[in-house]
């Protein structure tokens, strides 16, 4: 449900040198970094939220997405720890449960997406394949919409399943080197497989990305719905590039040993560096909203705690911005990022809707 603090297996290769620094807001510049500004300075109407490590009940809860700062889906076991729950937890601590496994079958709830009153997810039980099922956020029971996804490729990105036009869509691995793109209607009914040569992963709808297992990432944009398709801009030889249709995001070894991390449109346009050598990538997803991009930061008790600063770059301000000095494990749907603080012996979960600022 969420990602880890390292980079991404597409981004080892460029970052096999070190981490990466908070440095210039321009690429070239000159500029030397500059003083954090704080999220609560920054964004002082920011809407925020903290989720406790245990419900009501005493079980512990564990968000896979949030719908604002203040209400998350997540999971957690019954009291007598016989099934795994899916619940939907409200701003005032509510709890409605929506869907519960047995926990002799090693249940797991899974790659999530919402889509107005609807929420989506896959489900996996031992001896059984992944499943496709669905919710009414407002009431109702969950419902099947398809009983097997098939090699299902999911990239802990909030583009993994895509809701769009009444269908949910999702990645699954074909035969020969091909991606089949499957939909299946959010009321259900059969699923749609549509063959894509190569390897590719969804992005924002109707785009995909290709370059997923490549060492060099993305290279080619294609609209699903017309078959068009957009060059991305060559980055460099020892850099690997992640993309969406507005925004790459580009991390790269320079000839003197050190790290960057840029963004710029797939043309090239718009280049921007935003990051050197202390800081990572924590999350799949590239600009997220298209303003800001969201990275972790070596801080003075790394070391010893495991936890980084986290940080998000704001493209219109150009300016750096701590939104957690301590953060541990950090996620991002749908707007809402959301992370830990904590150590072993206990977290706190913590959100901020970036969709407010």
């Amino acid at each position: 449900m969420s990602t880890s603090r390292r980079p991404s297996p597409g981004l080892l290769a460029a970052l096999a040198a070190g981490g990466l620094l908070l440095a210039v807001p321009a690429a070239g510049s000159g500029t030397p970094p500059t003083a954090l500004v704080s999220a609560a300075a920054a964004w002082p109407q920011a809407q925020r939220g903290t989720v406790q490590p245990k419900l009501a009940d005493g079980t512990e809860y564990r968000p896979g997405i949030f719908l604002d700062a203040r209400t998350s889906v997540g999971t957690a076991e019954t009291p007598d720890g016989r099934f795994l729950r899916l619940v939907l937890l409200g701003a005032d601590d509510s709890v409605r449960e929506l869907r519960r496994l047995p926990r002799q079958g090693h249940p797991s709830f899974q790659t999530f997406a919402v889509a107005g009153d609807d929420l989506v997810w896959v489900e996996g039980r031992a001896g059984g394949p992944p499943a496709l099922w669905a919710a009414g956020l407002r009431g109702g029971p969950a419902r099947l919409l398809c009983g097997d996804v098939g090699r299902a490729t999911f990239y802990q990105s909030q583009y993994d399943l895509v809701v769009d036009g009444g269908r949910v869509y999702w990645a699954a691995a074909g035969a020969a080197d091909t991606t089949e793109v499957r939909s299946v209607a959010l009321t259900g009914g059969p699923v749609q497989s549509r063959p894509q040569a190569g390897t590719w992963k969804l992005s924002a709808f109707p785009w995909l990305v290709d370059g997923v297992n490549q060492a060099a990432g993305a290279t080619r944009l294609r609209d699903l719905t017309t078959g068009r398709e957009v060059a991305v801009a060559r980055a460099g030889e020892r850099a690997t590039t992640a993309c969406g249709p507005v925004w790459c995001r580009v991390a790269a070894l320079a000839e003197d040993g050190t790290n960057r991390i840029e963004l710029m449109h797939p043309d090239g346009s718009g280049h921007a560096r935003i990051a050197g050598d202390s800081a990572s990538t924590v999350i799949t997803d590239v600009a997220p909203l298209d303003r800001f991009e969201v990275l972790a930061q070596l801080g003075p008790n790394s070391e010893l705690t495991g936890n980084n600063q986290l940080v998000a770059y704001e493209l219109a301000t150009r300016q750096t911005v701590e939104i957690s000095p301590d953060a541990g494990s950090v996620s991002y749907r749908y707007g809402v990022l959301w992370w830990t603080t904590g150590n072993l012996d206990g977290v706190v979960w913590h959100s901020l809707d970036l969709r407010s600022i």
